[in-house]
C-alpha cells in the first residue's frame, strides 16, 4: 500500500442500493466522470459489489459501492441480494436510486427501513428525469410533486438527477456532504493524544514477517497522523530501542511498538513514559476498546478442549512464526496451560456457527473501517462470544495489560472497576 494512497478502511463508504437497471452503476460513472462500473441494458449486470475509490469535495477520499439489483429473483439473486445487504454493514451514507417514471416500489421502501434501522444516513436518487415526457413535467403530478411524494414515501431526502444527461449531480453531491454528520476525529489513530512538537517512539521490528521494502499499513497510518498532528515521530527497531530513548534530547510524550515485541519494548521503556502498541491504537480507533478490552478477562475462563477463533480481516501468506496462526496460539496455551482448539479465519466475514468459539481474537481491524468492526463486535455480542484484540490479548497473557492501556482513561477505569468487581 502506497502511502500516496488513501486505504480503503480510511474512506467514507457510499453504498447505492436500488432495482436492476435503476441506473446505479450510471450514477457512479456520472459522479467519477468515468466508466468506473459497467454499464448495459441487461438486467443483472453487476453481480458482487464493486468498488470504486475518488476524491470528493468537501469530504475527501470516499469509495462508492455499487451492488446488485434487490430485485434479482431465484436462488443466484438471493445470494446476491445477500451480499447487497450485507454491504450494510460498512456503509456510511446509502443512495437508493429509483426511476423517475416509475417512482417507490416495496423493495425501496423495504432498504429504506433497514437502513434506517441501522441508523445509516440515506439520500433518495430519483435517476432517468430525462425519460419524463412533458405531460409528467408539468401539472400534479410533475416532477416536484413527484419527487415530494417520493420523499414522503420512503421518509429521507431525494435528488432528481439524469445519470445518462449529468443533469443534477452537482446538486446531489453538495446533498451527499451535508448528509455526511461532520467528524473531524473521525480518522485519528494517536493525533488527539499528543501535542505539536511532542516525541512519539515507534518500536518497528524488521524480520521475516516484515513486508519487503515498505512498512505495513498501521505503521503507516500511525506515522502520518502523528506528522498531521506536528508531532515527531521517531521510529527504531526493539533491539535500538533503549539507546533511541538514551539519545533523545527530551522525554518522548510515549512510545507505540509492535505487539509482538511488547515484552521487550517494556523492558526497555521507563515507567514513566506511557505505552502502547499499534494494535490498541487501531481497537480504539475501529473498535469500542473498553469491550475489547474487558474480552481479556475471558482468557482466564478457558478450559480444556474449548475453541478459540482467531480472526483476521485480510488475507496473507502465513509466515513460519505467524502472529495470528502460531504466535498468539503458542501464547495463549502457555498463560492458560490449557489444550484449547483454535480454528482461524481471513475475509470480511465470521464463521456461521459464531457460538461454538470460547473467545474470539481478532486482528487490529486495519483492513476495515469503524462501521465494519462494530458490526463484528455486535455479531460477537449476539453470540455471547468475548471478543479481543490482538494487541490487547498479547499485553494481557504477558502481564503488561494495565500499563499498555494507562494512555486510556475510560478504558483503564473500566479494567480497574470490573477488577474490583471481581474481587469482592
Amino acid at each position: 500500500m502506497s502511502m500516496n494512497h488513501t486505504p480503503r478502511s480510511n474512506r467514507l463508504h457510499i453504498a447505492i442500493f436500488g432495482r436492476s437497471n435503476a441506473g446505479k452503476s450510471s450514477l457512479i460513472n456520472a459522479i467519477t466522470k468515468q466508466d468506473a462500473a459497467v454499464v448495459s441494458p441487461v438486467k443483472g449486470t453487476t453481480t458482487d459489489p464493486v468498488y470504486k475509490a475518488m476524491e470528493l469535495l468537501p469530504l475527501g477520499p470516499v469509495v462508492f459501492i455499487d451492488t446488485a439489483g434487490l430485485d434479482e429473483t431465484g436462488e443466484l439473486g438471493e445470494l446476491r441480494k445477500q451480499k447487497t445487504l450485507d454491504v450494510l454493514n460498512k456503509a456510511e451514507l446509502a443512495l437508493i436510486v429509483l426511476e423517475a417514471p416509475s417512482g417507490v416500489s416495496r423493495l425501496e421502501r423495504q432498504i429504506a427501513e433497514i437502513v434506517s434501522s441501522k441508523g445509516i444516513p440515506a439520500l433518495g436518487v430519483l435517476n432517468k428525469i430525462d425519460l419524463m415526457s412533458d405531460n409528467d413535467t408539468s401539472g400534479p403530478e410533475g416532477l416536484a410533486s413527484l419527487v415530494s411524494k417520493t420523499e414522503w414515501e420512503l421518509g429521507i431526502k431525494v435528488m432528481p438527477i439524469s445519470a445518462l444527461k449529468q443533469q443534477g449531480i452537482p446538486k446531489l453531491m453538495k446533498a451527499i456532504s451535508a448528509a455526511i454528520p461532520e467528524d473531524d476525529d473521525k480518522f485519528r489513530i494517536i493525533g488527539d493524544l499528543v501535542s505539536p512538537g511532542d516525541l512519539v517512539v515507534l518500536v518497528v521490528p524488521v524480520d521475516q514477517a516484515a513486508p519487503k521494502g515498505r512498512l505495513i499499513l498501521p505503521q503507516q497510518q500511525t506515522i502520518r497522523d502523528l506528522l498531521e498532528s506536528d508531532a515527531i515521530a521517531v521510529a527504531t527497531k526493539e533491539y535500538e530501542l533503549k539507546q533511541t530513548l538514551e539519545s533523545l534530547g527530551k522525554k518522548p510524550r510515549m512510545v507505540v511498538t509492535d505487539s509482538q515485541v511488547f515484552l521487550k519494548a517494556a523492558a526497555d521503556t521507563p515507567r514513566d513514559i506511557p505505552l502502547t502498541s499499534f494494535s490498541i491504537l487501531f481497537a480504539r480507533q475501529k473498535g469500542r476498546l473498553e469491550e475489547l478490552v474487558q474480552g481479556a478477562r475471558a482468557i482466564d475462563r478457558l478450559q480444556h478442549g474449548d475453541k478459540v477463533l482467531i480472526a483476521e480481516a485480510c488475507t496473507h501468506h502465513a509466515q513460519a512464526d505467524d502472529i495470528g496462526t502460531v504466535k498468539i496460539p503458542r501464547w495463549l496455551r502457555q498463560a492458560t496451560g490449557k489444550q484449547l482448539q483454535f480454528e482461524f479465519a481471513s475475509g470480511m466475514s465470521f464463521p456461521e456457527n459464531l457460538g461454538d468459539y470460547s473467545l474470539i481474537v481478532h486482528c487490529g481491524g486495519c483492513m476495515l473501517n469503524r462501521r465494519q468492526m462494530l458490526w463484528r463486535m455486535e455479531q460477537a455480542l449476539s453470540a455471547r462470544v468475548p471478543i479481543v484484540n490482538y494487541g490487547i490479548a498479547i499485553a494481557y497473557v504477558q502481564g503488561i495489560l494495565e500499563r499498555a492501556i494507562s494512555p486510556f482513561p475510560l478504558a483503564r477505569m473500566a479494567w480497574e472497576y470490573n477488577t474490583m468487581q471481581d474481587s469482592q
